[in-house]
Formats: structure tokens, sequence, C-alpha cells
């Protein structure tokens, strides 16, 4: 069954097969870092945004397969930092990094760590929210994957690693309130190399400490999972391997994540894979195994009493339907949909849902660095996805543009790739960009423009434009898709003028067709 599985996930299938079962990825894209709870009949997910805002996505299932988007923790990056604002954009492959969502108390919880500024945390009634204003329980660098336990008696604690002190992992008493840390109770649990992926359980009377870590693995170095548990929080701990990790080509590291039992007594693990390709670190789901009071993930194809990775399975749950990846936005909400989101924290007079009702009018902002794409705010985008077939088109106004103005549509990670209008002297001339590389198309005598892009299974996107939104045209060189600042590629529009601040566009629709393999 595991080769069945590796071997369908290779071919692009992903998550609900339609016949009670599932194959990883549940989600082919970049929902990293992730942990998981169940309420009642629901699971909640978040998954880390760094430099992206709003920050710390929130997800929602009801079988652990299929999920679905439906809010984010932090609505506004600058309650962090001045850094992540438009006039700075200076938190690349930093900001909200792993987190832990927990019930306690009738509410959501949600703790992260920023590397730089600190411990963060926040709660809600609802995890689609509205979540309270963002809450810093500690200003302090170099710390990250925290994670919050509330014990029998009440008494809170967190559970965090100091990676900027050789990994040492401390276990701290939680405030009443949960938002102060009594850094007097402050103990050293646990150290070695890259410890981090921090979660606390009590399981059956039991605490059971999950972490992952680096070690020597077949000749090279690899993201191992183990557990640590003990009778007392404070220890002494003992150490188990629960899964083995062959390499990223091999099982793709499964680690960071968390445990999560059903209803009915089953249990699983949430994790991301930390390929690094141009998907990001997509979600995948395993089961769990208990073994002499160990948990053991994935299948234990061997008998060592150490999982190995699954591709696939049983869904854990059936009757609910299938995640649909495809996303359509003609911009007629009263806000925008939560699998948007901005480079940075945006502008907020220059965009607007408002000002042209249906439509998202983007102003033109000038960049921080002139000819630096990093540097434009007001960049909006969405994940991309590792499918067979991926295809975004976006119809854009552009008789509102200026001299200087550039505007269209665009992909972006660690490189950038731009296709969309320029006006130069009043004129409009379609513009192609791949990182600065640059191919110049006809001028353009209309008020209306179609761009798209589309990509395989092994990013390798190609561009066209149409004038009419019937007849598209090729334009553009081919383009790889990539990883860069700890992020998959993002598709997106943007808007800016290196000249002035003047001229602005009107996104009219964008859509995201996105087609996996025809079943088998």
């Amino acid at each position: 069954m595991v080769d069945h599985y590796h071997l369908l996930s290779k071919k692009g299938a992903w998550g609900d097969q339609g016949d009670g079962t599932y194959v990883n990825p549940v989600l082919p894209g970049d929902y990293s870092d992730p942990d998981a709870i169940r309420v009642g009949d629901d699971y909640y997910a978040i998954s880390s945004t760094l430099h992206c805002s709003p920050g710390m996505a929130v997800l929602h299932s009801k079988d652990l397969v299929n999920w679905s988007m439906i809010g984010h923790v932090v609505q506004d990056l600058t309650s962090i930092g001045p850094e992540y604002n438009y006039d700075r954009m200076n938190r690349y492959g930093r900001g909200v990094w792993a987190g832990a969502i927990r019930f306690h108390k009738d509410k959501y919880w949600v703790y992260f760590f920023t590397p730089d500024e600190g411990l963060f945390m926040s709660t809600a009634s609802d995890p689609a929210g509205p979540w309270e204003p963002l809450h810093r329980v500690w200003e302090v660098a170099g710390w990250d994957d925290c994670c919050p336990f509330w014990d029998d008696d009440g008494q809170g604690y967190l559970v965090a690693t100091h990676f900027a002190d050789n990994y040492n992992i401390h276990l701290i008493k939680l405030s009443e309130d949960g938002k102060e840390l009594l850094h007097d109770s402050d103990r050293i649990i646990h150290q070695y190399k890259g410890s981090e992926a921090n979660k606390l359980y009590k399981i059956n009377g039991t605490y059971y400490f999950f972490h992952s870590e680096v070690r020597a693995r077949e000749g090279d170095e690899a993201r191992v999972v183990m557990m640590l548990r003990a009778e007392h929080i404070y220890g002494p701990y003992e150490e188990k391997e629960i899964i083995h990790t062959h390499g990223k080509e091999i099982d793709r590291e499964p680690n960071q994540g968390g445990l999560v039992q059903t209803a009915s007594g089953d249990w699983y693990f949430i994790s991301h894979q930390g390929t690094g390709g141009h998907e990001g670190r997509p979600l995948h789901l395993l089961p769990v195994t208990w073994v002499d009071g160990w948990p053991i993930i994935g299948e234990d194809t061997d008998g060592d009493g150490v999982g190995e990775m699954a591709w696939g399975g049983r869904k854990p749950i059936n009757g609910y339907p299938a995640t649909v990846l495809s996303t359509y936005d003609d911009f007629d909400r009263a806000d925008l949909a939560p699998y948007w989101g901005w480079n940075h924290q945006p502008r907020a007079d220059k965009w607007s849902l408002t000002e042209r009702p249906g439509y998202l009018r983007l102003h033109a902002c000038q960049p921080i660095d002139r000819d630096n794409f990093f540097t434009v705010c007001n960049v909006l985008s969405q994940r991309t996805f590792r499918t067979i077939h991926n295809e975004a088109t976006v119809k854009i106004e552009i008789g509102g543009m200026a001299d200087g103005q550039e505007a269209g549509l665009c992909h972006f990670a660690k490189t950038y790739c731009t296709i969309g209008v320029q006006q130069l002297n009043g004129t409009r001339v379609l513009k192609f960009n791949s990182s600065g590389t640059v191919v110049w198309g006809p001028k353009l005598t209309g008020t209306a423009l179609w761009l798209r892009s589309m990509w395989n299974i092994d990013g390798i996107s190609r561009f066209e434009y149409s004038v009419d939104g019937v007849q598209f045209e090729s334009f553009g060189d081919a383009y790889q898709l990539g990883w860069g600042n700890y992020r998959g590629d993002r598709i997106g529009v943007y808007s800016f003028n290196c000249e002035s601040e003047q001229g602005y566009i009107d996104v009219d629709q964008f859509g995201y067709e996105v087609r996996g393999v025809e079943k088998e």
C-alpha cells in the first residue's frame, strides 16, 4: 500500500480520492508548521505565514483530510513590529513562525514566536475570528516553536526552544490569564542539535513531550521526530524515536506538526514536509498507533517499533465533501477571501474594495528600492499548488494607469516573474520580466487586459495574454517556480510606479483553476 500511494503522490494525486481513501499530501501547497486540535466534531489547524499579512492562517476540517481556510489570527503585522510595514518590508523569511493552537476555558488560544520580536498570543471564541488584538507576552529574540499546556490543576505552561542558545528547550509557567511568563519557574528540560517543533500533551496521566531534532542518518543528517514521556511534567523523561526519516528525496521529512485524536478514539499526526519545493511545505496526515505507551507515527513496516512515512490510507471519517483548491474571486465581498495575503503589511490607502464596488482597486506605490520587486508594497497573492495542471487568469482594467506605472500578474519566492503592462509617455506596452530579464510586447490600445499563467506538476510556468478574454497568445519565457525565504511560490497581482504615486488598476476577476490527476 505504501508504494502504491507513493506512486500516486509522485504522479500528482493528493487528498481525498473519493473512494474512502486519501493520498498524501492532503493539501499540496504551503501550509507550513501546522498544529491541530479537535473541538467536538470539528478540527482546527494553524499554519505559519512568516512575512505575509494577515498572519497565522486558521483552517477547518470535519475529517482531517479535507481542509479549508477560515481566517487568520493576526490582522495587522505592524502589531508585531515596524519592520513588517510597507515602508520597510524587512522581514522576509522571519515573522510569524510555528505556533500552537489549544482550546481552554471555552476559548481558542494561539501562541507563536517571531525570531526577532518575541512571544505573542491571542484568543478567540470563534476560530474563524475575530481574534483578540495581539498581545506580546515577552519581548525577546532567538526563540521559536512554542506550545502552551494547561495541566489538570489549571496551571499553564509554555514549552519553547531557545535556538540562539544551543537549542535549549525551556519549560516555563504561565500566569493565570496566559498573558505572562513566570520566569522564576524557567527550567531547561531538553537539548539536542536543532531541537524544536515542540508540543506538550498529557495522555492517560502521562506527560508526552514531542519535538524533532537533527541527527545523523545514512551518511547524512536528517530531521528526526522524537517523543519524551514522564510521570511528572519536569521529568525525568525517557526518550524514543517515533518515525524514521530517510531524507527529503525519500520521505520528505515529516517533522513539524501535532497529534490529534478523533471522537472515535483514533490518533493521527498532522505534519508538514520540508521539501523546499515550489509548492512550499505541504500538509500531510499520518496514522498513529500506540504500542507499550508510545505513539508510532506512520506505518511500522519492519516491526522495529518505529514508524515509516505513510503515503495514504483509509480516511478517518467519511461523508464530507472533498477539498476544492480552485478559487474564483470577483471582489464583490466586503473583505478579502482568506486565501489572499499581502506581501508584508499593505499600505491601507492604496487599495480598496469600495472605491469601485465589484473590483479590487490597486493604486500604484513607489517601491522602497527602485527596480526591486521585493520592495513593491501592496502585492496581493495566494499559494500555488503542486498539481498536474494549474491555470491562473486575471482580468484587469487599465484605463486609470499613469506614466511610469506597471501592473499585472506575478509569481515570487526567491526569484520573481511578472507579466503585465507598463505605461510610458501615454502609451501602454505589454511587458514580461523574469527577475530582471525583460521582454517587451505590443502596444495595448484597449482598457481591459487578461493575463494568464499556466504551470504543471514540475512548476514550469508559461504565460499568455488577451485583449478580449477569448483569444490568448503566448508571451514571455518559461519560468521555473521556486522556493525562497521559507515559502513556496505565490501568485498574485501587483501595481507600482517608480516615478510617482500616480495611477491605479481595477482587478475585475481572478480565477485559479487547479486540476489533479484523473482517477485510475
